[in-house]
């Protein structure tokens, strides 16, 4: 049975805040009832001052989603750690770990935007010190015991339930990213199928003395929408998929490298090009994934056709996939 993932950003192009009310509810209702067919994750992620809508609260809809979950883990993925506090980070977590019974999972990764830095007046140039400084704080928080902090003695309450600590792993594409990750024996999530990184990232395990393991995208990781024609889909929302691509590659330099990369600048390249796909359920099936990604309301999806796809992919694919 292959992971299964349901992904939220909560974009909407022009929102009102009606619409985007309803969209935020229907991402609630959807997440239920993926909880209730057995999908295993929901994902969803952070960015800030985007004129699309793009959810800037991860953790505030987690909270949102474990209240209305039992059993779904949330990914993060990922936070932006620089502009985040380290001592309310550590205590937003741990809330979240005890309120979820241990179903968060938190990427931490240090973005690739400067103006999300400005936002929020936090030094671009000092963001790999900042990320250090925050994952560091947040292994010593979840202890539950005292520690020096910026030259005083903290505690944070209060302790997450899950032991050692709630599970973190440190995002990016870098070298700087994997040996972080190595040095603090946290688990290292490449952005993208780098094997080379994974390999560099294993080496500096062993030169730490440190343990850690790799969650890698594979090579293969298409944004997934179901439908009984997908040649009307394509017609009548393929440009839904294009404004996320195009909102993707607007923000990646060429150092950059995502599982979600698309150098597409029209609805028909977007579809020969494989990054999104629009199938049907036997196709998806026929897919033979190991890691299936189901984005129903990519880039400011109608919510109707949004739960077409979900149910399809719940009462089509999920069965034939011995779910």
């Amino acid at each position: 049975m292959p992971v299964t993932v349901v992904r939220f950003n909560l974009v909407e192009p022009g929102a009102t805040p009606a619409s985007l009310s309803a969209r935020y509810r229907a991402a609630l209702d959807m997440a239920a009832y993926a909880d209730e067919h057995g999908i295993t994750t929901v994902q969803t992620e952070e960015h800030h001052g985007v004129d699309n809508n793009w959810l800037p609260s991860p953790f505030a809809f987690a909270g949102a989603v474990f209240g209305a979950t039992r059993r779904i883990a949330v990914t993060v993925s990922a936070i932006i750690g620089p502009l985040h506090d380290p001592l309310r980070l550590a205590e937003e977590i741990a809330v979240l770990d005890l309120l979820s019974g241990g179903r968060l999972v938190t990427v931490a990764g240090i973005g690739y935007r400067p103006e999300e830095y400005a936002l929020f007046d936090v030094e671009w140039r000092r963001r790999g010190r900042i990320q250090d400084e925050l994952l560091e704080t947040l292994l010593k928080a979840w202890t539950g015991e005292e520690f020096e902090y910026r030259g005083r003695t903290v505690r944070v309450t209060p302790r997450p339930l899950t032991d050692p600590h709630p599970l973190l792993l440190v995002g990016g594409s870098s070298k700087a990213a994997a040996r972080r990750a190595a040095r603090l024996g946290l688990p290292f999530f490449p952005s993208a199928h780098l094997p080379e990184l994974e390999a560099y990232y294993k080496e500096r395990l062993v030169e730490y003395g440190t343990e850690g393991w790799t969650m890698m995208p594979t090579a293969e990781t298409p944004l997934l929408h179901i439908a009984e024609d997908p040649d009307e889909v394509w017609d009548r929302h393929g440009e839904h998929f294009l404004h996320e691509a195009r909102t993707y590659a607007s923000w990646q330099s060429g150092d950059i490298r995502s599982a979600v990369r698309s150098a597409a600048r029209s609805v028909d390249e977007l579809r020969a090009e494989g990054v999104y796909r629009i199938l049907t359920p036997d196709q998806c099936v026929e897919l033979g994934l190991d890691n299936l990604v189901l984005h129903p309301l990519a880039g400011g999806m109608p919510v109707a056709e949004g739960w077409r796809s979900l149910r399809l992919f719940a009462e089509r694919v999920l069965p034939a996939l011995g779910g």
